[in-house]
């Protein structure tokens, strides 16, 4: 279920779609290394224990495996708080655990899509998705993503019902029979939330003003 933190950055009407993350083989290569470290300094506490139960040195291996475990800790939280959120509006990304970085790109901007998935990628559902937009930053790209197939299916589906209520929108009646057919397609989109109340009311003003 999504946080309240990201709820938070949501906009009036908004939803969300989809929730990913990197891949899990991320998070096991990054913590690759304290695993061992934490094994190895159990093994060596076990042996300590058996040669000098009572000995000092054991406590000390004790708060010396305490840094490969904190390490470990903090490295599943930052993995686990990097989120890839698709929305019927945009695509934003959050990072960190307590100092939040978000970079959001909307879904009208996207331009093209890329998807690249090696054999190993395939095999076990990661690959990396770069997305090219007409804003200045160019191109956002996720790298060894967790099912990509289905993260640029949700995004390209969104797009698609982002610019079918573009086109209802900024359609123009070509006379006045018209209008009530598309003030009531609007109504439709207000329900299904894509269209907050205000949009509406603007949209239907607009519309009736050209009677």
């Amino acid at each position: 279920m999504p946080d309240n933190y990201l709820r938070s950055l949501l906009g009036e009407n908004e939803q969300i779609i989809l929730v990913t993350r990197q891949h899990w083989f991320v998070l096991i290569e990054q913590i690759l290394v304290e695993i061992f470290l934490s094994i190895f300094t159990v093994a060596i506490i076990t042996v300590l224990l058996i040669v000098s139960p009572q000995g000092p040195i054991v406590a000390v291996g004790y708060l010396v495996l305490i840094i490969p475990l904190v390490s470990l800790i903090r490295d599943a939280l930052v993995w686990a708080s990097h989120k890839i959120v698709v929305t019927n509006l945009r695509i934003i990304q959050v990072r960190g655990i307590i100092n939040k970085n978000v970079i959001d790109s909307s879904l009208e901007k996207v331009n093209d899509v890329k998807m690249v998935q090696s054999v190993l990628g395939r095999l076990f559902n990661y690959g990396d998705i770069e997305i090219l937009t007409a804003s200045e930053l160019g191109a956002n790209r996720f790298t060894h993503i967790g099912d990509p197939v289905r993260f640029k299916t949700a995004m390209l589906n969104a797009k698609v019902k982002l610019e079918g209520v573009d086109v209802i929108v900024q359609q123009t009646p070509s006379a006045g029979s018209d209008v009530p057919a598309l003030i009531a397609r609007l109504g439709e989109l207000r329900e299904r939330g894509l269209l907050s109340d205000e949009e509406f009311q603007a949209k239907k003003a607009k519309l009736l003003s050209q009677i």
